[in-house]
């Protein structure tokens, strides 16, 4: 994980190839071709209270999402045994994607510096993306709070 680049609203959408926690491939290219936006979420740890505040808010809003031909998809470093469980407890229903090795996280710049209680350290910062049909960024966001993300998120796909 080296350098970190900031993404910014316009920009290329980075391409990926990811798997998720049940072996299925997700391939962004693919997914834009079929005429959906994608929204790409990256966030700490499963099962921590933030991460599944989240998590259940993109669960409940599914039905307006998927609607909207939107699919939604988290990221953390977590294994594909912890997102298992993360998923079955909370009966998440989109994928959560698995970057181990943490390809996405550079690729998205999500790997930065963070603080807490005074310790500096390296983590995951809480990000989302939303990628146009045409592979464009229409949102590109660092340092996002849990709470009513989701709800700035659909006001700004003009769904709600």
């Amino acid at each position: 994980m080296g350098n970190v680049v900031t993404l910014e609203d316009g920009m290329k959408a980075p391409l990926f190839s990811a798997e998720d926690s049940e072996g299925n491939v997700w391939n962004l290219s693919d997914i834009l071709a079929e005429g959906k936006r994608v929204i790409l979420y990256f966030y700490p740890k499963d099962s921590t209270p933030g991460c599944t505040t989240q998590a259940c808010d993109f669960r409940d809003n599914m039905g307006a999402l998927s609607s909207a031909d939107v699919a939604v998809f988290g990221v953390s470093k977590d294994s594909a045994k912890s997102h298992q469980k993360f998923t079955q407890k909370q009966d998440l229903n989109f994928p959560l994607l698995m970057d181990t090795e943490g390809d996405l996280l550079d690729q998205y710049g999500v790997w930065r510096e963070k603080k807490n209680y005074g310790r500096t350290y390296m983590g995951i910062s809480r990000s989302t993306f939303v990628i146009e049909g045409d592979g464009t960024l229409s949102m590109a966001k660092y340092g996002v709070k849990a709470k009513g993300h989701v709800a700035r998120i659909l006001t700004h796909l003009e769904l709600e």
